[in-house]
């Protein structure tokens, strides 16, 4: 998993601190909700299935496969 260095002020630190202890969540699990809003508020994928979904286009259907019987 790529990781990247971030650096915060000491207020906004305390913020998320705070923020973090309030909702039971590590300082990963804010960012990571933080990232995914960013993306879904810029009209980005949010994730690999969805990408594939939007790129198929809306007039796409989707086919389920039969399952193999033994």
């Amino acid at each position: 998993m790529p990781g990247k260095r971030v650096q915060l002020d000491d207020e906004t630190w305390r913020a998320l601190d705070l923020l973090g202890r309030d909702q039971m969540k590590d300082f990963q699990e804010l960012a990571d909700e933080a990232f995914r809003d960013l993306l879904k508020s810029t009209a980005g994928p949010a994730s690999l299935k969805e990408a594939l979904r939007r790129s198929a286009g809306a007039s796409a259907t989707v086919h389920r496969l039969k399952k193999k019987r033994r």
